[in-house]
């Protein structure tokens, strides 16, 4: 029954970041191998560099894996230089597309280290944001590859009335990315209901509500909210995660979903953590999808 859906892995439920000081990283054989062994034919990217960067190489390391590309989280600041923005995305499109990738995930970066912080944007710094947006969206279809416009905390899209004027202000599909969106105050399934038609990617993750209202309230640092223990596999925390796959479903969404369970790993963790969680996660999702109408 499920294999009908496409259902991807990503390096971030290994513990796998792009922010300095995250936590321990586990090494790419290891992670990639292990999300073999779960059965996931599939991955995104994970932050530059941890993966291979030279397409053939790629392809060889994922396919010795029995795994393709989705394609790949790519956050720069899109408020100011977008050449350079625009340049770094289609860097990151030509790559993801010569290994048979088929989605640039998107976020507006502040270009601080780190998601603790968040300085306001006035309205000029906005329309540039939209603008690169736009500008990376055309760049990315040029090597085939649609672009979805993540909402993330600590960026610059992250609150409700930030992702509606977004919507509002852009063409973009959105990464409909049920941890985040929670965590900034947005109800996942209401936002798929209010915005259809632009449902382009998922990222499944699962939250205590509880951490994410500290880390709404400034409260609490996100990165702190993580290593507490803020995220969890899909089915233990407050994301309505089988309401949101269903309503997505029915109303004929056929992307991926990709099992992506923020995960910091501190010094004294086991390694053996992320494997067990996100089998967890696949196993709640494949019980999910197995329970779906036919489309």
């Amino acid at each position: 029954m499920t294999e009908q859906f496409r259902v991807a892995g990503a390096p971030i439920s290994w513990g796998v970041c792009e922010v300095p000081g995250w936590g321990r990283v586990l090494d790419a054989e290891t992670v990639l191998t292990e999300m073999a062994d779960l059965g996931l034919t599939a991955t995104e990217m994970g932050p530059p560099g941890y993966l291979r960067r030279e397409p053939a190489e790629l392809r060889t390391q994922l396919s010795g894996h029995g795994l393709s590309l989705v394609g790949g989280f790519l956050a720069v600041p899109l408020h100011q230089d977008p050449d350079e923005a625009i340049g770094a995305a289609a860097e990151s499109a030509a790559l993801f597309a010569e290994c048979g990738a088929d989605v640039l995930v998107l976020a507006a970066a502040t270009g601080l280290d780190g998601y603790d912080e968040r300085p306001r944007l006035d309205d000029a710094q906005w329309r540039t944001l939209v603008e690169t947006a736009g500008a990376i969206r055309d760049a990315a279809a040029g090597h085939g590859l649609s672009t979805a416009l993540h909402p993330h905390v600590g960026t610059h899209v992250e609150r409700q009335d930030e992702v509606e004027r977004f919507l509002t202000d852009s063409d973009l599909p959105l990464c409909l990315d049920t941890g985040h969106l929670l965590i900034g105050g947005v109800d996942p399934v209401a936002l798929a209901q209010r915005h259809r038609d632009r449902i382009g990617h998922i990222h499944l993750k699962d939250v205590r509500a509880e951490l994410a209202d500290e880390v709404r309230a400034g409260r609490l640092a996100y990165a702190a909210a993580v290593a507490r223990g803020m995220y969890v596999p899909l089915g233990d925390g407050d994301v309505d995660i089988e309401s949101m796959v269903r309503f997505v479903h029915e109303a004929g969404y056929t992307g991926w979903y990709v099992l992506e369970q923020d995960t910091a790993l501190t010094d004294d963790a086991p390694d053996d953590v992320p494997k067990r969680d996100t089998a967890r996660s696949l196993a709640y999702l494949n019980d999910v999808l197995s329970r779906l109408p036919a489309a």
